[in-house]
């Protein structure tokens, strides 16, 4: 009977062991996927970076093995030492930066201008107009880069005839340089103090135009969960609309907003198409960033361990802006916080 006893737990302890183990055969597919598709290239990439591969090392048949070079690849990039005409890796880290910086800071905030109108109480329409300022998203990226590159076309683009239009209508003549502008060329920076090239300035005017409508999605969302009986008793105390906004709407919009911010740095700051397909980096590679950089070692000029160490110091530098934005941006606090 001893021996009966003590043998009844073990087909519970089987079925409990079987139920704990249950979601992991669940998830283990996934799992599998991710392994091949994800974390194998990842881990392929950081041993590629430490050795001299080339295009002749892919070869299935009669490979050549990658000589191992260790951190010769992290060190010519940080050095700017590579052959590629153009190439400073401190600038292009700093414009990659600026870049993205000045994108989220213009979308978040003219985002959040439109949210405020559109929640407007009265304001009719405002479901059509929602519909309306979400269609750039939906735009194939390649669309949206060839388009914004013919507009600033100097000869036949839409922006240098409005400019035309504008002026006539204040009367300067139409042939007057200002009015055929080389926006994605330019070699002169339109401001002397401001290290940027004009080609920038069309950049941020193309991602304006297309990244302003989902902040301003995110920003209605929150605006609308603002309890009506907050802006009743700042109202009764007196406050002007710009207090209202200070201290009810900016509050309740930061725990939505600053979260989508480092989102938006972060697809911004890798934001390969409008580099790429709309200035080509010109003038002279100043506005390349990081990720067409690395595309350009890899696909034009077939130096895949370079490349690979491009990208190893593209993660650890957009892992610590974001761990630093973060910290300092508090995002994850809550409303009592």
């Amino acid at each position: 009977m001893a021996t009966t006893s003590a043998a009844l737990p073990q087909p519970a302890r089987t079925r409990r062991v079987r139920r704990n183990m249950q979601p992991y055969l669940y998830l283990l597919p996934a799992f599998i996927v991710m392994g091949i598709i994800t974390f194998y290239p990842l881990l392929f990439q950081v041993w590629m970076s430490f050795h001299d591969f080339g295009l002749k090392n892919f070869r299935t048949v009669n490979p050549v093995p990658a000589p191992f070079i260790g951190l010769d690849n992290y060190i010519r990039i940080a050095e700017s030492q590579l052959q590629i005409p153009n190439f400073e890796f401190p600038r292009l880290v700093l414009f990659n930066i600026w870049w993205a910086f000045s994108n989220v800071v213009v979308h978040v905030v003219f985002g959040v201008l439109v949210a405020v109108v559109l929640n407007t109480k009265g304001l009719m329409f405002r479901g059509i107009y929602r519909a309306l300022f979400i269609l750039p998203v939906v735009i194939p990226s390649i669309i949206v880069a060839t388009v914004w590159r013919n507009m600033f076309d100097p000869d036949a683009g839409a922006v240098n005839f409005l400019l035309q239009g504008i002026g006539g209508l204040v009367g300067i003549a139409a042939d007057n340089p200002l009015f055929h502008l080389n926006w994605l060329r330019q070699s002169n920076d339109p401001i002397p103090f401001i290290p940027l090239p004009l080609a920038y300035f069309a950049m941020i005017t193309a991602n304006t135009w297309l990244g302003w409508p989902l902040n301003a999605v995110v920003a209605t969302g929150a605006l609308q969960s603002i309890p009506g009986d907050l802006y009743e008793a700042a109202e009764m105390d007196g406050a002007s609309a710009w207090q209202k906004f200070r201290t009810v709407t900016i509050p309740f919009l930061r725990p939505a907003m600053l979260p989508y911010a480092i989102y938006g740095f972060v697809i911004t700051f890798n934001l390969f198409f409008l580099p790429y397909f709309m200035t080509s980096g010109e003038p002279f590679g100043r506005t390349e960033i990081l990720v067409t950089q690395a595309y350009r070692l890899a696909q034009e000029r077939q130096l895949y361990g370079v490349a690979a160490a491009f990208s190893v110091y593209l993660f650890f530098l957009l892992l610590l802006i974001t761990l630093i934005t973060n910290r300092l941006a508090k995002a994850t606090k809550s409303y009592a916080d």
